[in-house]
């Protein structure tokens, strides 16, 4: 009986310590500095998009995953055209992949920053072959203000470079 209570204890001491690790480390690893200006984006955020057939309502929903090391963007959330988009550090720099309705997954990296807006360029070695697949080929985030951001992206369809339709988004309060 006496081992059962010694293993017990033992066992719950090792996962408290476990538990406050592990809550040390996710408060101790910061991101690159357009990852932390990214996290501002939890939340959910609406506007007005235009996709080449007129404009249509847009919302995009942000969270964190991973112990916070990952913002997951979420874009026509329930529909069948729903997309993910993945922002996280890689090797110390923004990168992210976007789970397109297109079928591919196209990734990004950073391709420039400033104080209000970030930019992404295309990542050759994400595996598309941009001269034959229709894909997202550059994506920028301008921070407007707390509450209103406007995207833009660049599209490439059968080879062509598409123009951008930027798409202003203001912020969901509850």
């Amino acid at each position: 009986m006496k081992t059962k209570i010694t293993s017990l204890c033992t066992a719950l001491l090792l996962a408290a310590t476990l538990c406050a690790n592990a809550a040390e480390n996710e408060k101790a690893k910061a991101g690159s500095p357009e990852f932390e200006r990214m996290k501002s984006l939890v939340g959910s955020w609406t506007g007005k998009t235009d996709m080449g057939q007129g404009p249509i309502d847009i919302t995009l929903q942000y969270r964190l995953l991973a112990g916070g090391t990952v913002l997951e963007e979420r874009c026509f959330a329930g529909t069948p055209h729903e997309m993910v988009t993945m922002y996280f550090d890689q090797k110390g720099k923004l990168a992210m992949t976007h789970y397109c309705v297109m079928g591919n997954r196209p990734g990004m990296k950073l391709k420039s920053s400033d104080a209000k807006t970030i930019k992404f360029d295309f990542d050759a070695t994400c595996g598309i072959k941009p001269k034959k697949e229709s894909h997202m080929h550059a994506l920028s985030i301008s921070f407007d203000d707390a509450d209103t951001i406007t995207t833009s992206c660049k599209a490439i369809l059968d080879g062509k470079e598409q123009a951008e339709h930027p798409t202003t988004l203001k912020r969901v309060k509850l």
